[in-house]
C-alpha cells in the first residue's frame, strides 16, 4: 500500500517545511520529506527519487559545497591535533604523518555523504531549485 502524498498547497500556499528535521533527515542519508526512503543511491550519487514518498531529487544542486564544508570541518579539526601531538606528546615525524593521514581520509569519507545529504536537505527546506514548484519542474 502506497503511503498518501501530501498536498503542497495549504488554503493557497505553500505547505512550510521545519528546516531542523529535514536537515537531520538529510544527515541520516534519508528522503527529507518523509525521513525513511533513502536519500542516495551509492555512496554520493543522490537517487533520482525517493521509494517511498516519491519525492523528486534529481533537480538539486549540491555541487561542491559539501566538498568545500567538509574540507572545512576537517582542517580545522586537524590544526589544533598537529599543534597537540607535535607541541606535547613530541612524536616523530613520520609516525605523526601517518596518524594524521590516517585520522583526515577516515573524516572526510565518514562526512562527506552526510554533508550532501544535509545540503540537499537545505535545498528541500527551502525550495531551492526545483523544490519548490508543486509539479516538481525547475522555476524559472
Amino acid at each position: 500500500m502506497e503511503p498518501p502524498k501530501a498536498s503542497p498547497l495549504v488554503q493557497g500556499r505553500l505547505a512550510e517545511r521545519p528546516l531542523k528535521p529535514a536537515l537531520t533527515r538529510g544527515w541520516r542519508r534519508r528522503c527529507p520529506n518523509c525521513g525513511s526512503g533513502p536519500l542516495l543511491s551509492g555512496y554520493l550519487k543522490v537517487a533520482d527519487h525517493c521509494p517511498v514518498c516519491e519525492e523528486p531529487f534529481h533537480h538539486q544542486r549540491a555541487d561542491d559545497g559539501p566538498a568545500y564544508l567538509t574540507i572545512l570541518i576537517v582542517g580545522h579539526l586537524m590544526a589544533p591535533m598537529i599543534m597537540f601531538l607535535y607541541a606535547e606528546l613530541h612524536m616523530e615525524p613520520l609516525i605523526m604523518a601517518t596518524v594524521l593521514t590516517v585520522i583526515c581520509v577516515a573524516l572526510s569519507l565518514y562526512l562527506l555523504p552526510r554533508i550532501k545529504g544535509a545540503f540537499i536537505a537545505l535545498q528541500w527546506a527551502r525550495r531551492m531549485h526545483g523544490f519548490g514548484s508543486p509539479d516538481g519542474t525547475a522555476e524559472h
